[in-house]
């Protein structure tokens, strides 16, 4: 169970699934009746979860956009940092003091739900439910993309046995297989062996599911006919003469779709006060894109006043992929962002262990706060205004908060004390008004970090030195040669994705605070042509991650009563 939030002493605390338990959930018809949906275009899973359909989304167009804020972090630390928990309590509190406002937030992976991250459903008092389905199977979006990605994997030995018409070396296959499951066990493996029969073996292996194109490709889709353009452009391997063979080339794309018709729709959930979420999507931000769909955002645009969406972990890789890769291909432009910080995050960066973290000291909250402050620095790159959350714990001191506040405002921006976790939206008001004010002011001059036409290597330079604060990037000659290749072929253009540890701007996790001076060693490139950026792997970080010692699983069960225990 997590530490008590401000209001409430540390044996009343009820646990998050116990709060999603006893809410008080509005029948889902009645939360589409406020923005404007009709029961027709609400395809019901149960009574308290539904799609909307494509038909009713494609009538919005024509309406003007609402304001659009983002929220992100400082780097995440076993601390806690709460960052899906404000943007929920944010949505809360918008619509606390009269706005109209929609909450966006990626789907859970099982992965992590039975591995060691727990749950994406917000926490305490500011929720999205049902909380049990949303991180369990929910509306069966995550188990149609490993399936229209498998369908692609079987689809492409299939065309090799026989005959292989598309001439495709079965030694620069680029298509793995994934499950949304962690199971490093997969990672790299040997597949077709058995004889004949069964094909030509060959090295392959798994990703997770949030690492697959096909969630990109779905999360950066503007409608079904895209996406299954997006498809068609995947590029699953090379041929003798390093010609790249498409999806569409064995002719995957359209049965792909099929396969992800009902899953591109956005989910429509509500808070525990009652109030409308988007929970669609759900790209890693460490090893793909991280942020939620381009439709569930740019529909809640045509539908509300504000928007509050999230992009996964720190501001150094939710953040920044959020600007340079969803803004910039879906021409978002955002009004405002929020940076989530705790003291408790902000002590660990400032050198405290996490046993030591109930006792004060304010010149750890000073020292840590240079983590908070490369964050603020990074997302005004943007040109984009900045408040920040302090999302508040039992423990944490007057001294402690007036800390970050003062540090803060040398930087020429405001942090506000939130207390949503144990009083939902009565708790962040503050934070509402001035998000609102913030956004209305017109002081966003949103830009990417780089250019299109920058060549691929000096965009990832660019994203080390300017973001991450490092000194240099260091790449053999074989991956500098296929980046020079991919620009040759046309996709120069593309954005970069950087797949990097989430606990640190370096690649070392341990290397906690603001480091200066570290090199970025890239380990690897894949061109996701269908998504359209360069997904560029650094470091030790693992597109399938494996259990901890003690997963999360060995806490979950059903208990006498028939509920879910153990999940959050």
């Amino acid at each position: 169970m997590r530490e008590a939030n401000w209001g409430e002493a540390v044996g009343e605390v009820k646990s998050d699934i116990e709060i999603a338990r006893a809410a008080r959930k509005q029948p889902i018809m009645e939360v589409g009746a406020k923005l404007g949906i009709p029961p027709e275009h609400l395809l019901p899973y149960g009574h308290d979860k539904a799609k909307v359909s494509a038909e009713f989304i494609a009538a919005q167009n024509e309406k003007r956009n609402g304001r659009l804020i983002l929220v992100t972090a400082i780097n995440p630390t076993p601390a806690g940092e709460g960052k899906t928990t404000t943007t929920v309590g944010l949505g809360d509190g918008l619509n606390r003091i009269g706005k109209k406002a929609i909450v966006c937030i990626r789907e859970a992976s099982l992965g992590p739900c039975f591995g060691i991250k727990g749950g994406a459903a917000g926490g305490g008092y500011a929720q999205v439910v049902p909380m049990e389905d949303i991180n369990l199977h929910f509306t069966g979006d995550f188990h149609a993309i490993t399936s229209a990605h498998n369908l692609l994997s079987a689809l492409i030995d299939n065309h090799i046995y026989w005959g292989n018409e598309q001439a495709i070396d079965i030694r620069r296959i680029a298509w793995r297989r994934v499950m949304d499951m962690n199971d490093r066990a997969l990672r790299q493996i040997v597949g077709s062996l058995g004889g004949v029969a069964n094909g030509y073996p060959r090295e392959t292996g798994f990703d997770i599911t949030v690492a697959s194109e096909v969630m990109a490709i779905l999360c950066l889709a503007m409608d079904i006919k895209d996406l299954e353009k997006r498809l068609g452009n995947i590029i699953i391997g090379y041929r003798r003469d390093k010609s790249p063979v498409f999806a569409r080339d064995i002719k995957a794309d359209g049965a792909m779709a099929v396969l992800l018709k009902d899953a591109m729709q956005p989910n429509l959930v509500q808070t525990l006060e009652n109030n409308p979420a988007f929970v669609h999507g759900g790209p890693f931000a460490n090893i793909a894109h991280g942020c939620n769909s381009v439709v569930a955002t740019t529909t809640a645009l045509k539908l509300a006043d504000y928007v509050v969406t999230e992009a996964g972990f720190g501001a150094d890789l939710g953040a920044e992929k959020f600007f340079d890769i969803k803004c910039r291909k879906a021409g978002l432009t955002p009004d405002a962002a929020v940076i989530v910080a705790t003291v408790r995050a902000i002590k660990m960066n400032g050198g405290v262990k996490r046993e030591d973290l109930g006792r004060e000291s304010v010149e750890a909250v000073r020292k840590g706060c240079a983590n908070l402050g490369r964050h603020i620095q990074n997302v005004k790159k943007f040109g984009v205004p900045v408040l920040v959350a302090i999302n508040h714990f039992t423990s944490d001191t007057e001294a402690e908060v007036r800390a970050i506040k003062d540090y803060v405002r040398t930087l020429g921006s405001e942090a506000v004390l939130c207390k949503h976790w144990a009083e939902g939206s009565a708790g962040i008001e503050e934070l509402a008004y001035k998000v609102v004010d913030l956004a209305n002011a017109g002081h966003s001059q949103f830009s990417p970090l780089y250019p299109d036409e920058m060549p691929l290597f000096q965009k990832i330079e660019t994203i080390a030195k300017d973001i991450y604060h490092a000194s240099e990037v260091i790449a053999d000659k074989l991956v500098r040669e296929q980046l020079r290749t991919w620009e040759d072929q046309g996709y120069g253009d593309l954005p970069i994705c950087m797949a990097k540890t989430q606990y640190s701007f370096s690649t070392d996790p341990n290397l906690r605070g603001a480091p200066t001076g570290h090199a970025v060693p890239i380990r690897e490139v894949r061109l996701a042509a269908g998504a359209g950026f360069i997904v560029v792997i650094t470091g030790e970080i693992m597109t399938m991650p494996g259990l901890p010692k003690v997963p999360s699983s060995e806490r979950i069960r059903l208990n006498e009563q028939g509920y879910i225990e153990g999940l959050f």
